[in-house]
């Protein structure tokens, strides 16, 4: 049965889609954006952008019952693939035994001006 995974904590959905979908045990989280959800701003460095994206998905992670431990697929997109070792730097905190599979690109803009957008597959 298909679940939908909503959170006050967490950036809100700014399309017609949800910030989760659980189903068979697998969590499946939109890209989140680096907004901070009390400011309602996005920071100016990459690193900083890249804390708080992973700060979101570990909202709707705990939201959903789940945690960074079980995550196994990460899509990192990435206004500027220079940003790559900055980001990555943030990324491995989160992940530091077993981390997840994982692929980043540069793409040509992201939503609201957003220099990193990350998408991720959780599964119990």
């Amino acid at each position: 049965m298909k679940r939908i995974i909503k959170t006050d904590k967490a950036p809100a959905a700014i399309g017609p889609y949800s910030q989760a979908v659980e189903i068979n045990d697998t969590l499946y989280i939109s890209g989140q954006l680096p907004i901070n959800v009390e400011t309602q701003e996005m920071p100016e460095s990459i690193s900083d952008q890249a804390e708080q994206v992973m700060k979101n998905i570990g909202i709707i992670l705990k939201e959903a019952g789940y945690n960074y431990n079980q995550v196994v697929k990460s899509t990192i997109f990435l206004a500027d693939i220079k940003d790559f070792q900055k980001m990555n730097e943030i990324y491995g905190n989160y992940y530091k035994e077993d981390p997840p599979a994982r692929s980043a690109f540069e793409v040509a803009n992201l939503p609201k001006g957003a220099k990193i957008e990350i998408e991720t597959i959780a599964v119990k």
